[in-house]
């Protein structure tokens, strides 16, 4: 047992390292449209090996070996979203880049905001950008450099603003723009109905390691999409938590007094609660 141990340990090490690989690949590429083609290939060689190694057919063999290699370039550009995406999350970190106490004043502003927006009834976005750059989104609205505050997210989401039909990215606490546009996911929901906001804010947290806010027009429901995966129907309390968790991840002493100070806001000031225009 031991001589076998030594001979073959490197062997388990490589079929673990190979396991590893395989199963995020998995992850990457499940329910996405780029997973059926993944499938689709992957039988398509499985059987033609098979018959090869059956009926010994040398000709479908030779084809298989020297077409390897224009089949990698093949899949680099059937599934580059996917990798590019999957390199952009490796190579991002999930601190935000303003201090403490700047983070716990903005966390304050934005959940006042959607609170006041989910009681309205008021669709909005938010895309809070963290290391990778939000500038694609941003060249596709209208350019804004302003501190965010709930009255500014009520004005830019009114229905009747010109602003409104988009989503509103949010950098270093301030608002740098407004009406941009991010892109959809291609995943295949199971709930149809998952609307075009939810689906742009899962879109945009799979490419980039923002997260996004949504507020449903409808229903007034509230969700947060980190990494491609989406909360929905969050209660004001449970949005609170969910993103003081987002923002102040690393445990410490000032964790808990920020989580009590978000939880104790379970309702709107009254300057907030105010309607900022005539319903």
């Amino acid at each position: 047992m031991l001589e076998f141990i030594e001979e073959h340990w490197r062997d388990g090490i490589e079929i673990l390292v190979l396991t590893f690989l395989i199963y995020q690949l998995y992850r990457a590429f499940r329910a996405t449209r780029g997973a059926h083609i993944l499938v689709g290939l992957g039988l398509i060689l499985v059987g033609l090996a098979l018959l090869t190694q059956i009926f010994d057919f040398e000709v479908i063999g030779w084809l298989i070996s020297r077409s390897a290699i224009f089949l990698a370039f093949a899949l680099i550009v059937i599934f580059q979203p996917e990798l590019r995406n999957g390199l952009a999350r490796l190579g991002s970190s999930r601190l935000f880049s303003f201090s403490e106490n700047r983070r716990l004043a903005f966390v304050e502003r934005l959940a006042d905001a959607v609170v006041l927006l989910s009681k309205k009834r008021i669709g909005a976005l938010f895309a809070i950008q963290r290391d990778i750059t939000l500038k694609e989104q941003l060249e596709t609205g209208v350019v804004l450099d302003a501190t965010f505050s709930p009255e500014l997210a009520m004005s830019v989401f009114y229905p009747k603003s010109p602003l409104h039909d988009g989503g509103m990215v949010i950098a270093d606490d301030r608002v740098a723009g407004a009406a941009c546009v991010f892109p959809v996911t291609e995943k295949e929901m199971q709930d149809r109905s998952t609307g075009l906001r939810h689906r742009a804010a899962i879109g945009l947290t799979e490419r980039t390691d923002a997260i996004a806010v949504v507020v449903s027009e409808e229903t007034g429901s509230i969700s947060i999409s980190e990494g491609g995966t989406l909360s929905r129907n969050l209660t004001e309390k449970q949005f609170r938590e969910k993103i003081s968790e987002i923002f102040f991840s690393d445990p410490s002493s000032n964790e808990t007094e920020t989580n009590q100070k978000l939880a104790r806001k379970t309702s709107v000031s009254s300057s907030g609660d105010r309607d900022m225009v005539s319903d």
